[in-house]
């Protein structure tokens, strides 16, 4: 038995060894004597970077073209009575609806994930979810501050109004297709001193901090006397609208 063990075995390991020889040859040659790991995740880096710097051309290009839009348009207002009083109420709307810039007392919050563990794995009984910001905790900055009376508001270098939405995946946030890694940055235009309290008095904020001082979660709060915060540059979608009952009439009555 052990004779026809050992016979099987020899006629294996010479085929073994051919492969693995074929094997590490072309690993050799793909690598080209860089590590595979290495070149990766650096062209997933590059990737990423390439990703982000499309991402702002096309932001600057549409408010270019917004610009143009807006250009064209009140020039037509000049000359058509509708248009202009059209234009006119638009405008009359834009500083609240968040289209025009806004200057003022505000509140700026930071949330950051936790340092990383020394070793590979985390503390036991700890999840790596436990160790970073999630959409939620984002959300509840946002909500609260809203609820204190916030008259704008900006998350990372992006305007945001009340019907935005805030995406994470992982341990990034897409905020209107722009990609976001951590900390970040939510700052409100307001009174301080409500903003502040509104925070406090937040149920949900009050959980993430019990994560900040159980694991280091980052969070901070800033008064600023003045923030200057950039126009709302997302798209607006109607999805639901009504006919007035007057335009149902029609122009006859």
């Amino acid at each position: 038995m052990s004779s026809v063990r050992r016979s099987a075995w020899g006629s294996i390991i010479p085929a073994l060894t051919l492969l693995a020889g074929t094997l590490f040859a072309a690993s050799a040659s793909t690598a080209r004597g860089t590590s595979l790991r290495e070149e990766g995740r650096t062209r997933i880096t590059e990737l990423i970077t390439a990703e982000q710097r499309r991402g702002h051309e096309e932001r600057a290009e549409y408010r270019r073209l917004r610009d143009q839009v807006d250009r064209i348009s009140r020039e037509a207002g000049r000359h058509d009575a509708r248009v202009k009083t059209a234009r006119a109420e638009a405008d009359r709307l834009a500083a609240g609806a968040g289209f025009t810039p806004l200057t003022g007392p505000a509140v700026s919050v930071m949330l950051d994930d936790a340092p990383l563990p020394k070793s590979d794995d985390p503390p036991h009984g700890v999840r790596p979810d436990d160790l970073v910001v999630h959409q939620a905790d984002v959300q509840a900055v946002v909500n609260a501050l809203w609820a204190g009376g916030a008259r704008a508001m900006q998350i990372m270098d992006q305007r945001v109004i009340s019907t935005s939405a805030v995406r994470c995946v992982g341990n990034t946030l897409i905020l209107q297709g722009v990609v976001y890694s951590p900390p970040y940055r939510i700052t409100a235009v307001g009174d301080p001193v409500r903003l502040r309290a509104a925070l406090g008095a937040s149920p949900e904020i009050a959980v993430y901090r019990k994560y900040v001082r159980a694991y280091g979660l980052g969070y901070s709060v800033r008064t600023l006397e003045r923030a200057a915060l950039p126009p709302y540059t997302g798209n607006v979608t109607m999805k639901h609208a009504t006919v007035p009952p007057a335009a149902r009439r029609g122009p006859g009555g």
